[in-house]
C-alpha cells in the first residue's frame, strides 16, 4: 500500500519488510526458541537486578543507582528488537512493520542506545570520585546529583535520538521497502531513500562519532586517574575492591563500543549479512550485562543471596489460612 507525498510524482511507502538475519532462514523454529531463552534470561537478569537494587538497603550507593539504570535500559533495548525478530521467524507478516512503527523503533534504539553511552560515562565519572576522591565523594555524588546526572542521560538521550529520527524520516521513501536488516537502523533504512543521502551519512557519523568518541574519551581519562590511584593503594584488599567494581564496568564498556564501532563507521556495509555485530550489542549484551556485574561484584553477590534466602524463608509461611 502506497500514499502520496510531496513530492511530484512519488509515493511512499506505508510499511517495510524486515528481511532478518541470514543465518536464521534455514531453522528458524531453532533461532525462534534461542531467541527466546536470550530474551528470557536477559528479562529476568536485568529484572533481578533492579528488584535486589530496589529491596537491598546496603546497595544504596550511587554506584547501584546507576546499575538499576542499566538494567531497566538494557530489558527495554532488548525489548525494542527481539521480539520483532522472533515475530519474522514464525510469519512472513512477522516480518512487516509498518512506516510508523519503523519510526518508533528506530527512536528507541537510539534514544535507549545513547542514553547508555551517556550512562557509561557517568559510572566512570561516579568510580573516578569513589575511588580518587572518597573523602569528598558523600558530598560529590549526593542523593540530588545522582538523580540530576541520570536526568541529564535520559533527556540527552531522548534530544540525540530525535535529531536522527527527524532526519531519516523526512527523507521520502517512495520505492524499495526490503530492508536488508532485522531491525529498523539508519544505515539500512536511508538505503531505501529515494534522495541523496549524502548529508544524513556526514551528520550520522559526525554526531554519534562526536558522541562515542566522547564519551570514550571521558572514560579512558577517568580509569587513567583510577589506575593511578590504584596503584597507590597500601593494601591489597583495597586495591581489590577497587578492581572488582571497575573490572565490570570496563567489560560491559568494551562489549559495548566494540560492535557499533564496525556498523556505524562503516554504513554503506550495513545489510543483512552485517547483522551479527549488531546482534551482539543489541540482543547479547545485554543478557551478559547482569551475570558481568554479579560475578565480578562481591556485594551484589550477596544482596542477590540475601534476596533469594529471604525469599524461600518466605515462601513456606504462605500458606491457607487455618
Amino acid at each position: 500500500m502506497e500514499v502520496k507525498t510531496e513530492y511530484p510524482n512519488q509515493t511512499v511507502v506505508s510499511h517495510f519488510f524486515l528481511e532478518g538475519l541470514r543465518f536464521t532462514a534455514e531453522h528458524p523454529s531453532l533461532f525462534f526458541l534461542l531467541f527466546l531463552l536470550i530474551y528470557s534470561i536477559t528479562m529476568m537478569g536485568n529484572l533481578l537486578i533492579l528488584i535486589t537494587v530496589g529491596c537491598d538497603p546496603q546497595l544504596r550507593s550511587p554506584m547501584y543507582h546507576f546499575l538499576g539504570h542499566l538494567s531497566f535500559l538494557d530489558a527495554c533495548l532488548s525489548t525494542v528488537t527481539v521480539p520483532k525478530v522472533m515475530a519474522g521467524l514464525l510469519t512472513l507478516d512477522g516480518k512487516l512493520i509498518s512506516f510508523e512503527g519503523c519510526t518508533i523503533q528506530l527512536y528507541c534504539f537510539h534514544f535507549l542506545a545513547s542514553s547508555e553511552c551517556f550512562l557509561y560515562t557517568v559510572m566512570a565519572y561516579d568510580r573516578y570520585l569513589a575511588i580518587c576522591q572518597p573523602l569528598h565523594y558523600p558530598v560529590a555524588m549526593n542523593r540530588r546529583m545522582c538523580a540530576g546526572l541520570a536526568g541529564i542521560t535520559w533527556a540527552t538521550g531522548a534530544v540525540h535520538s530525535a535529531v536522527h529520527t527527524s532526519l531519516t524520516f523526512h527523507l521520502p521513501y517512495c520505492g524499495p521497502h526490503h530492508i536488508a536488516y532485522f531491525f529498523c537502523d539508519i544505515p539500512p533504512v536511508l538505503k531505501l531513500a529515494c534522495a541523496d543521502t549524502t548529508t544524513n551519512e556526514l551528520v550520522m557519523l559526525a554526531n554519534i562519532g562526536i558522541v562515542a568518541a566522547g564519551c570514550l574519551i571521558l572514560i579512558v581519562i577517568s580509569y587513567v586517574f583510577i589506575a593511578a590511584a590504584v596503584l597507590r593503594m597500601r593494601t591489597a584488599e583495597g586495591r581489590q575492591r577497587a578492581c572488582s567494581t571497575c573490572t565490570a564496568h570496563l567489560t560491559v564498556v568494551l562489549l559495548y563500543y566494540m560492535p557499533p564501532v564496525c556498523i556505524y563507521l562503516q554504513p554503506s556495509s550495513s545489510g543483512i549479512g552485517a547483522g551479527a555485530p549488531a546482534v551482539f550489542y543489541t540482543i547479547i549484551t545485554p543478557m551478559l550485562n547482569p551475570f558481568i556485574y554479579t560475578l565480578r561484584n562481591k556485594e551484589v553477590k550477596r544482596a542477590l543471596r540475601r534476596l533469594l534466602w529471604r525469599g524461600s524463608l518466605e515462601s513456606p509461611a504462605r500458606g491457607p489460612p487455618q
